[in-house]
């Protein structure tokens, strides 16, 4: 799209400034502000916030919600919500507006609230399409825009490709109507928090939790919901807990990213806490980490999904757990020692909360879908509480050691390779066989251990999944370590869970 045109009709006086800016300068960014629209990738839309049809502004959100506007038709009804990143709330405010102006009904979530919210309240209003503003675990640069559909799952195919679509027909973001006619402000969140209690019993003993939001939206929740659950001792890491965009204490705001529980465990150590857990800034993640020796352990992914698993799965009498085809193969093996269904599904949770008859499904890049009747996407909230309770009662790591031991121990890793067209990559891995449905490569050995390689769907990543299954950890870990053989760039084995 001709820059000169977009910033003649950007809504935004700032954006188009800026614009203009770089269009006067000749800057080199220019080009990359307008190398096409944003498209809806694993998450929804999701880039850097500025001026441009490339980045996430006034006028990407206005067409973007037109398109949809167009999609769903005028009468339906679409909840709209956001976090606390930079632009959320001026998004959230334009999105509402542009959906009223199209006809459409707007149940309008207070600001500054967790993604799982706004997938709850989906399906809780019985609305017919939902928006969330939110760009998850993405650098402080980035925003981004998720759609839910009529149940309370992120969208997949044909309907992105259906919105897009309606996207590209939408004229100027300042010819798009907007109004306040139909906005109905709504509240949620109590709702929310006592169904999220209901899924636990209370502590069988007391624990001390230290919890930390990074700088997210999640704190205050998180918070609420252990204290109704019975958790009376949690300690928030008081330096990450209330909602800065810049999230200034963490490079990354990840959980996954080394360094990102450093606050966790020092506050952890000082108040002689028995359990950490860790939010995303949207709060749809939680990572744990537990006492080992004189330190923390933080788990993996797959560690805390098999131990969800088989705690949901103990308690069930039928139904199915899935898992991406990325996470680790031990859920299947739990499933079938207690007669439930299991699927693995494509990447992401708009496939994962599909899975008919799902009682529990994870992935494990620190996803857990612990309660799909209510809520159909991941859930850092209520996979913390189902963690806190379930440390109530056992030894976590106990708990992980005799799963091992009963179906071998399943030891995974990845490694992230930073690369500009890492889609490209993927011709060159000699040896591997092509994923079904998604693009990615798998490489099996002779004795069943399993490397995946595959783009990121929401950063500039290569990135490779490894596992190793061994009847001791000692030869999973030599294992493991042998599979990076098969990663280019990866010179030295990642930790493993």
């Amino acid at each position: 799209m001709d820059p000169v045109s977009w910033a003649a009709h950007d809504p935004d006086p700032v954006t188009r400034a800026e614009v203009e800016g770089l269009i006067a300068s000749h800057s080199p960014l220019l080009a990359e502000r307008f190398a096409g629209p944003l498209t809806f990738g694993t998450a929804g839309l999701r880039g850097p916030v500025g001026g441009g049809e490339s980045a996430m502004n006034i006028a990407t959100v206005t067409r973007a919600t037109a398109g949809l506007a167009a999609w769903s038709g005028p009468g339906k009804r679409v909840v709209v919500g956001c976090d606390a990143r930079h632009r959320s709330a001026d998004f959230r405010r334009v999105t509402a507006e542009v959906l009223s102006g199209a006809g459409v009904e707007v149940l309008l979530l207070p600001a500054g609230l967790p993604t799982p919210v706004t997938a709850f309240a989906v399906k809780h209003l019985d609305a017919d399409a939902g928006v969330m503003i939110t760009a998850s675990h993405n650098p402080a640069r980035d925003n981004g825009y998720k759609v839910y559909d009529h149940t309370g799952t992120q969208i997949i195919p044909p309907v992105d490709a259906e919105i897009a679509t309606a996207m590209a027909a939408v004229g100027w973001a300042d010819e798009v109507p907007r109004s306040r006619d139909r906005i109905q402000e709504v509240d949620v969140l109590e709702e929310y928090l006592a169904r999220a209690v209901s899924l636990v019993d209370a502590p069988a003993r007391p624990l001390h939790v230290v919890v930390t939001a990074l700088h997210g939206v999640g704190g205050d929740v998180l918070l609420e919901a252990l204290r109704r659950a019975g958790f009376g001792r949690v300690t928030p890491v008081a330096e990450q807990h209330s909602p800065d965009p810049d999230f200034p204490t963490v490079k990354f705001p990840n959980p996954e990213e080394p360094g990102a529980l450093d606050l966790a465990c020092a506050t952890a150590d000082r108040v002689g806490a028995d359990l950490i857990l860790a939010l995303d800034p949207d709060a749809d993640r939680c990572s744990v980490a537990i006492p080992e020796g004189d330190g923390w352990r933080q788990l993996t992914g797959d560690d805390v999904g098999a131990l969800l698993g088989w705690d949901i799965a103990s308690r069930a009498r039928d139904g199915v757990l899935a898992c991406s085809i990325v996470s680790s193969r031990l859920l299947g093996r739990i499933a079938a020692y207690h007669g439930l269904g299991f699927e693995t599904t494509l990447t992401g949770f708009k496939w994962i909360a599909r899975v008919p008859g799902l009682i529990y499904g994870y992935e494990e890049a620190l996803g857990y879908c612990t309660d799909p009747e209510f809520v159909g996407d991941k859930d850092g909230i209520t996979a913390c509480l189902r963690v806190a309770e379930l440390a109530s009662r056992v030894d976590l790591a106990e708990l992980l050691g005799q799963i091992s031991e009963r179906f071998g121990h399943h030891l995974t890793a990845q490694v992230s390779l930073r690369m500009a067209d890492p889609a490209s990559a993927l011709a060159q891995l000699d040896g591997f066989d092509e994923l079904t449905g998604t693009p990615g490569r798998i490489r099996y050995t002779a004795e069943g251990d399993r490397i995946i390689v595959r783009p990121s769907g929401t950063e500039p990543k290569l990135k490779c999944y490894l596992e190793a299954i061994a009847p001791t950890r000692a030869e999973a870990e030599a294992k493991l370590r042998q599979l990076l053989r098969y990663v280019p760039g990866a010179e030295q084995a990642p930790s493993s869970g």
